[in-house]
């Protein structure tokens, strides 16, 4: 941390000393590095302290800024459904070079307070897709999780197996849960995960028709005592999209937080940061 600031204090007086060349923008002045410095080692002591008070070892690693330039997302290769055109894309790695994971986390059976209380204090970002027939009976859980900056998203209304239905159906069910989490939360989401990882054409077409943008799925899954892995190598990769569930010792060998422990300890021993999955979409 000394090296960097000793660097950023060395560029901020380089580039008052020879000023902009034409047409460039002001650079900043050395104060506003510093402080910007001073800002990352408080923040990163905050993330220690966090970490011994949850149990870990290491403190997550900061997520990189938001690209600029999202990139583009396609369908991923095997995942299509007729020619696929006109549809949304379904994917399970965001293409990017940055070194981050994204956590998605489904259904809404367990509503544990300490795991809000945790991500918060941790600061880690992660996505939820809900169904509404677990997450009715406590529509305010959710709404805490929302105001810290979650994005809530559609898992459909009673997590059925959408294949086996008409679209007609189908489009109940999507349509459905955009209702109740625009009624309940104020916004209808961009983003659908189909219950169990399945689909046809005519999810994917009912999904479009209810406003979905984008269907992702997952590259690993994260439990409270393991891990589970699409890819042969069972590694991660950058962009990777992890799922777990709002679970907890009831179907579990462990509690929310252990989950995300779990998660941290593989995620942090890797180098990889925790970033926001909407950012980067």
């Amino acid at each position: 941390m000394r090296t960097a600031l000793l660097l950023l204090t060395a560029t901020a007086l380089a580039a008052g000393c020879s000023g902009p060349g034409p047409g460039a923008g002001t650079a900043p002045a050395a104060g506003q590095q510093l402080r910007k410095a001073a800002e990352l080692r408080q923040a990163q002591r905050a993330r220690a302290v966090a970490a011994k008070k949850w149990g870990l070892a290491k403190a997550p690693l900061p997520a990189p800024p938001a690209p600029a330039k999202k990139p583009h997302i396609s369908t991923r290769k095997g995942f299509e459904v007729g020619d696929h055109e006109g549809l949304p894309p379904v994917f399970t790695t965001v293409p990017t070079k940055d070194k981050v994971v994204f956590l998605t986390i489904d259904d809404g059976a367990e509503k544990d307070p300490a795991f809000l209380r945790m991500t918060s204090d941790l600061k880690i970002p992660y996505t939820a897709f809900l169904s509404d027939y677990l997450v009715k009976d406590d529509y305010g859980y959710f709404k805490k999780m929302q105001a810290t900056g979650v994005v809530l998203n559609n898992h459909t209304l009673r997590h059925r197996y959408l294949p086996s239905l008409s679209y007609a159906a189908q489009k109940r069910e999507i349509c459905g849960m955009q209702d109740v989490i625009e009624e309940r939360y104020g916004r209808r989401p961009a983003l659908f995960r189909p219950p169990f990882g399945n689909y046809d054409e005519d999810t994917l077409r009912a999904a479009g028709a209810c406003g979905i943008k984008a269907v992702p799925l997952w590259n690993e899954e994260v439990f409270a005592d393991r891990w589970d892995y699409r890819e042969w190598d069972r590694d991660l990769r950058p962009g990777d999209i992890v799922l777990s569930h709002f679970r907890g010792k009831e179907h579990w060998k462990g509690t929310m937080p252990d989950m995300l422990r779990h998660f941290l300890k593989l995620v942090t021993g890797k180098g990889y940061a925790v970033a926001r999955l909407e950012d980067y979409l």
